[in-house]
């Protein structure tokens, strides 16, 4: 789960990490309101989940009130990587001498935390040629490392002891809190050598959530992954144009890396799991019918006892009541599945023997 920066930095908050004083908006009304509880000069900041949001102009300098009228509305709706701002941060402005980056993330080939540290911020980390990067034990981070990493980045006096006094503070949100990966891009340090977190990107890991209901109040899901989860379906909305139907994620999942490999490009997932009947199949894809950039339909069954006739009946009554008018590509392994097959003859609905042919047949019509 990715929370967007205001979050991440409520989450900084709670921990004592230092952040600068702001004001969520959702409306101009809202907006004028910050202006005048934060005064000028002030930032405009779009809350994305993506990156890249100074390169893409969607973090904005305001000078005084009629700058916020004349850019808030334009901000408010400038989509960044595919993305709308679901609000706008407006932060007030702070003093810096110099900038730092500093992360704390899950090292999986490691299995531990590691933290990334560099004496440039405000860039990609990639980018960065000073880098420090030191292995968390699972007790946490120490004092005696986060002061050697201070060193290391060039750092002294009262900026040393700010930096032991974020980072062992961060190390201890990721653990409380089961978190991926926290990162402050860039770490401010003032003009009195103390410092500040002026980003927030903050990952939780979803299988953690059932323990932490404190931070249900930052899920954010989707009408139609909504609709899903009341039918008892898995929706992921992605970017690509072809939907993809199956039953159980490590089919689905497998079957969208495929996709991948074949050149295509996916615009949604959806498990449905269990049993597959004329009407899960028909309300999963009366779901899928919903997402407009979606061309074809890929759909990959498998089940040993499956009536695959009813899978063919759920695909017709979806054409004859117009719920959809894209081709259908499917694998379908199960019983009857010569049935379906001369059931589907003569419509947009193909189907196929192997997973491969449908997925081929599947990109080919979105590529021709």
């Amino acid at each position: 789960m990715r929370l967007l920066e205001y979050q991440g930095k409520e989450l900084f908050d709670q921990y004592g990490i230092r952040i600068p004083k702001s004001h969520l908006a959702n409306s101009i009304e809202d907006a004028r309101q910050g202006g005048k509880e934060l005064g000028y000069p002030l930032v405009l900041k779009s809350q994305l989940t993506v990156g890249g949001r100074g390169k893409a102009g969607a973090i904005i300098k305001c000078e005084n009130e009629a700058e916020i009228e004349a850019k808030f509305n334009e901000l408010l709706h400038k989509e960044v990587k595919g993305e709308l701002p679901r609000a706008i941060l407006l932060e007030e402005m702070v003093d810096i001498k110099k900038e730092l980056y500093l992360s704390l993330f899950l090292n999986r080939s490691k299995r531990c935390y590691s933290l990334i540290s560099s004496a440039e911020g405000g860039v990609e980390i990639e980018s960065s040629g000073n880098k420090v990067v030191v292995d968390i034990p699972i007790a946490g981070l120490t004092q005696q490392t986060a002061e050697d990493t201070a060193r290391k980045l060039g750092l002294s006096g009262r900026t040393i002891v700010s930096f032991i006094d974020l980072t062992t503070k961060l190390s201890k949100l990721i653990g409380e809190k089961e978190a991926e990966l926290a990162e402050i891009n860039p770490v401010a340090i003032l003009s009195d050598d103390s410092l500040m977190a002026l980003d927030a990107k903050v990952i939780i890991d979803d299988n953690s959530m059932f323990r932490h209901p404190e931070l249900k109040k930052y899920e954010h899901v989707s009408e139609l992954e909504k609709q899903a989860e009341v039918n008892g379906f898995s929706l992921v909305e992605l970017e690509g144009n072809i939907a993809i139907i199956g039953n159980g994620a490590g089919l689905v999942m497998s079957t969208l890396d495929m996709v991948s490999d074949a050149g295509g490009n996916a615009g949604a997932f959806l498990d449905f799991g269990g049993r597959a009947t004329t009407e899960t199949i028909y309300e999963a894809l009366k779901v899928i019918s919903k997402i407009e950039r979606v061309d074809v339909i890929l759909v990959n069954l498998f089940g040993g006892i499956v009536r695959t006739n009813l899978v063919a009946q759920a695909i017709l009554d979806a054409y004859k009541n117009n719920l959809i008018n894209v081709p259908v590509f499917a694998r379908i392994s199960g019983a009857e599945s010569d049935k379906a097959r001369e059931m589907l003859k003569g419509n947009k609905a193909k189907l196929y023997d192997t997973v491969e042919e449908a997925i081929q047949a599947a990109v080919m019509a979105v590529t021709r």
